[in-house]
């Protein structure tokens, strides 16, 4: 079994950033495929609100076991967001996930 969070969670950005992050699927598996890119406002742990086509430009990529996220962009000070990638690796369905708290 394998843990859901990717290693480097949490991670911090600046609000003026605009961050393409990468996740490698080996702990899940490889070539990974129908890659689903989601991003959530967090206000609470029971409180989601997805703003995906706010704070997410761009499409996801794969190269090996490499996925490039759609780029993170126009964050909110001191808003923590989540960042779910759905990915299928030999038949097998895998979300993982990161959280990213916008700073100054």
């Amino acid at each position: 079994m394998t843990a859901r969070a990717v290693t480097q969670n949490p991670l911090t950005q600046g609000v003026d950033e605009t961050i393409a992050y990468t996740i490698t699927t080996t702990p899940w598996g490889t070539a990974p495929t129908s890659v689903a890119v989601k991003a959530y406002s967090v206000a609470s742990a029971d409180v989601y609100t997805d703003v995906t086509s706010t704070v997410l430009s761009g499409t996801a990529t794969t190269s090996g076991d490499i996925i490039t996220l759609p780029a993170l962009t126009a964050l909110t000070l001191d808003k923590l967001y989540r960042v779910e990638t759905k990915f299928t690796c030999s038949g097998n369905i895998f979300e993982c996930y990161f959280e990213v708290m916008a700073e100054r």
